[in-house]
């Protein structure tokens, strides 16, 4: 388990890699952002696009899911107050392979004096090109090793 403690600005974690499908895309859109670039492939090939490109929202939660995964699960992690910034750069496309990278900003003890702490992060989601598809900021709340 980590805490509060093991962290530090500057510091980079590595989240891992996760594939993106067409039927992954479509059935995220259908649900959640169903516009047509997102849910109809030949539809979309004839927009902006070019052909079908995953939800920012769907890209989020992958990177959320990397996040989880490659992270928080070893982690004393509380909560989080929120995510300041996203932003999509890239489309996210069916067979991406989006691979994600977490670097800490600030590590902040509590004022309160509560055994935990602040994370300011800069997370970022890569596709199998180096491209940089999406970046966000987050705060997350860690716990203090127990004493």
């Amino acid at each position: 388990m980590h805490y509060f403690e093991d962290f530090h600005a500057g510091q980079v974690i590595e989240l891992g890699t996760i594939g993106v499908s067409e039927a992954e895309i479509i059935a995220f859109a259908r649900q959640f952002d169903p516009q047509y670039f997102h849910t109809d492939p030949e539809a979309a090939r004839r927009s902006i696009w070019g052909g079908l490109v995953a939800s920012g929202w769907h890209t989020t939660s992958l990177f959320m899911r990397l996040m989880v995964d490659g992270h928080l699960r070893g982690v004393d992690s509380i909560a989080s107050p929120g995510v300041d910034a996203i932003r999509w750069l890239k489309p996210v496309r069916p067979g991406d392979q989006l691979t994600g990278r977490l670097t800490v900003l600030e590590a902040t003890p509590s004022k309160s004096g509560a055994r935990r702490g602040a994370l300011k992060q800069l997370g970022e989601l890569f596709n199998q090109n180096g491209d940089r598809v999406m970046t966000l900021h987050a705060i997350s709340i860690i716990g203090c090793r127990p004493a």
